[in-house]
Order: C-alpha cells, then sequence, then structure tokens
C-alpha cells in the first residue's frame, strides 16, 4: 500500500454513496443494507463526515454528530478489510477527533460491539452510565393531547 494514494477528506460534497453503501455492506454487519437515500440524510446531519481514499475508491468513513461544545457521538467508523492493521482506523478517529467542530466537545461517546481494545488504545474509556437507548416505534406517540408547536426561527 502506497501510502502518497491514501487521502482523507472532511468534503461531504466528495462521497459517493454507492461507494459508501458497498464499504458498509462489506466492512459492518450493523450497517448492511441502508440505503442511499437514509446514508445522504446521515451525512447531512453529521459534523464532521470524514473519509478516506486510495485513488478513486471509497477505503474508509467516519461521522460524528455533536453540539460542538458538551457531547458528541462518533458514528460509523469503518476500514475496507484489505485496509485494516494498517492504522488507518486510529487515523481516522483521530481525524474526527481534531476536526474543528470536535475540539472542544467536553464529552465524546462512541458505540462498539467487538473494538473495545482498539478504542482504548486511542484514549476511549468504558462507561457503564449511559447505556440507555430509545427505539423510535412508528406507532409510539409521545406528544400529550395538547399539541406541542415547533417554530422554525425565533430570529427576526
Amino acid at each position: 500500500m502506497n501510502e502518497s494514494q491514501i487521502q482523507f477528506s472532511d468534503r461531504k460534497s466528495e462521497i459517493d454513496l454507492y461507494q459508501l453503501q458497498e464499504l458498509l455492506n462489506i466492512s459492518a454487519f450493523w450497517a448492511k443494507g441502508r440505503s442511499i437515500e437514509d446514508l445522504g440524510i446521515a451525512i447531512v446531519n453529521s459534523e464532521p463526515v470524514i473519509s478516506v481514499c486510495d485513488r478513486d475508491q471509497l477505503i474508509g468513513f467516519a461521522r460524528a454528530t455533536s453540539d460542538g461544545i458538551y457531547r458528541a457521538t462518533i458514528w460509523d467508523v469503518v476500514i475496507h478489510p484489505k485496509y485494516q492493521s494498517s492504522g488507518l482506523g486510529s487515523k481516522l478517529v483521530e481525524t474526527v477527533l481534531s476536526h474543528p467542530h470536535m475540539r472542544r466537545v467536553e464529552r465524546i461517546y462512541l458505540i462498539t460491539t467487538h473494538q473495545q481494545g482498539f478504542y482504548e488504545k486511542i484514549g476511549f474509556q468504558p462507561n457503564t452510565t449511559t447505556t440507555m437507548v430509545l427505539h423510535n416505534l412508528p406507532n409510539l406517540t409521545f406528544v400529550p393531547d395538547t399539541e406541542v408547536q415547533f417554530q422554525e426561527s425565533l430570529g427576526g
């Protein structure tokens, strides 16, 4: 693998969604079958989004969601199997963490099923106090009888 051919980018517009879908299907059991439309929505609503390419081929990807100051979560960290164990995964996560939108964040979370050791080497620590999840069910409604109205903007 020639290092000069590996490029990291934070430009969302350069991500080929079809290559991303293929990369996730190959590399991530938890992300198999995601639709192109849903991947596009996830990318638009994430900051930063980091891609790794070897020439024109997407070989790595990660994204985060954050308020930019208090909390962030890293999502969808993947490296193509042919490139794993080369240090690219660590560099990918470090690129996400050093992004201007992440630098001041007080607490950064991630969810992993089998890669705890990998993330511990980067500095993440196990956390048993925040393991709650709400699965958004289509027929579940939390809105009380009195309607809640959202305003687009409070500015004038």
